[in-house]
């Protein structure tokens, strides 16, 4: 349980004690963020932006390219300027305060800052950033009170979340069809049928004749390339029994529910299984190379399997209670979701994940309210993506000041590297007045995410 707040503000007669030490000139501080973060800004979003553009698969047009240029340079100009003005939003309220105080020291000033940020960048990419900063804000706020001894964290909880989301995720795509992107990783997940606008206008493959009347038989002991095919034609010919099964008349797939389950679950089974190890690959790639016996660890490791039972599993148990459902009530009814997402769900607990249950509950609230305001059930807030977005980013910079124990380690690393050191140069030994030890978490963090509090050199 941490100490109670033992002051409310910091009695300082300059803003060098605490927000530049390494300068004492303030506009020197905050042209140097400014800088060093326009620098990474840039570097982040053209990667973003040209690897979005390559993955469309098409070559890109002049338009495509000038639009990608477009973007880089706007978002760049967002993120770039929210480092720029709050430092700024500090010193300007220590000058007119004459002090600090637990708000002015980080909170109010990443708020104005990412407000007069948010602003420059383009209306369409607000709610996925608001998304993004909500996710690592729920998680924040959720380890302040744990930290705090207000609540206990609990089992599988992340679980929870997740299977309440998707069970809402899946309600909503039964019930009416949706352009929203989830919807498409969902489809893939669970099929294309579950979209009520989904007609008959998939394509049906060739059933192969099982009439093999006329066909010369050959003498097998001749070739072992005849085994090979008379293997491939005895799987063929399972793979067509098996979708030649019945099905109710209420399921909307092409063939059985046989095949529709068990073609669902070896599928994501194996782009779970693939991804995992190209992504090990990947992040380990030197060190593959440079030491040979690393390899057969790398591929061969049982950790491997997580990502792709969670995914074969969710998919393989909700096309089941998907069909048994249709086949116990005679329908296909938009609310068998519910049960088969809540079911399927269990299959997380192979791959628990706090960033994609929390992505999966505010992706299922925003959709939900969205759904509410189209059949004029809840009003429609203007603004309200842009306070949120500012609210939660000001969570995370607080956190990142006063207590960095409580905040996600890959959200540290990233500000810090876009401030280039100065978020932990920033001194926290005068906030220790506030009774929450700031600078004894701070070396606690910064021996955990190997990361510096060096005095930037500009």
């Amino acid at each position: 349980m941490p100490a109670k707040l033992s002051k409310f503000t910091v009695e300082t007669e300059s803003c060098q004690i605490f927000t530049h030490p390494w300068t004492d000139s303030c506009i020197t501080a905050q042209v140097g963020l400014g800088l060093h973060a326009f620098q990474e800004s840039l570097r982040i979003y053209s990667t973003v932006y040209f690897i979005t553009l390559l993955m469309r698969g098409k070559k890109p047009s002049k338009n495509d390219v000038i639009k990608t240029v477009l973007g880089i340079l706007q978002s760049t100009a967002f993120l770039s300027w929210s480092a720029l003005t709050y430092p700024v939003f500090i010193c300007f309220f220590r000058k007119i305060l004459g002090n600090f105080n637990i708000l002015t020291v980080s909170f109010l000033p990443s708020f104005l800052s990412s407000l007069s940020a948010i602003l420059i960048e383009r209306p369409s990419r607000r709610p996925m950033l608001c998304l993004y900063v909500a996710n690592i804000a729920t998680e924040t706020l959720f380890r302040m009170a744990v930290w705090r001894g207000y609540i206990k964290p609990i089992p599988y909880g992340n679980v929870y979340i997740f299977a309440a989301g998707m069970a809402t995720l899946l309600y909503l795509l039964r019930s009416r069809s949706s352009k929203d992107s989830i919807f498409k990783i969902i489809k893939f997940a669970v099929g294309p049928y579950e979209d009520p606008e989904y007609v008959d206008n998939q394509i049906k493959c060739d059933e192969l004749s099982s009439d093999r009347r006329g066909r010369p038989i050959t003498d097998r002991s001749k070739s072992s390339f005849n085994i090979v095919r008379q293997s491939l034609r005895i799987y063929q010919d399972i793979i067509n029994w098996i979708k030649s099964s019945k099905k109710h008349i209420s399921c909307p797939h092409p063939h059985s529910c046989v095949y529709f389950v068990l073609t669902g679950s070896a599928k994501l089974f194996g782009a779970g299984l693939c991804a995992q190890i190209g992504l090990k690959l990947a992040l380990q790639f030197r060190k593959i190379f440079t030491k040979s016996g690393m390899r057969k660890d790398v591929i061969f490791n049982k950790a491997n399997l997580n990502l792709a039972i969670f995914l074969g599993g969710f998919s393989g148990i909700y096309r089941l209670l998907s069909c048994s459902l249709r086949r116990i009530c005679e329908t296909n009814s938009a609310f068998h979701a519910i049960p088969a997402g809540l079911i399927a769900s269990v299959a997380f607990v192979m791959f628990p994940n706090n960033t994609i249950a929390l992505y999966v509950m505010w992706k299922a609230l925003q959709l939900l309210w969205n759904r509410g305001v189209e059949d004029k059930k809840l009003p429609e807030i203007k603004g309200f993506v842009i306070f949120f977005y500012c609210f939660c980013t000001a969570v995370l910079f607080h956190a990142a000041i006063i207590e960095p124990q409580n905040l996600r380690v890959s959200y540290w690393k990233f500000l810090s590297t876009l401030s280039g050191g100065r978020v932990a140069a920033m001194s926290r030994t005068p906030l220790d007045m506030f009774g929450l030890e700031s600078s004894k978490y701070l070396k606690d963090i910064l021996k955990m995410t190997n990361t510096s509090d060096k005095w930037p050199s500009f």
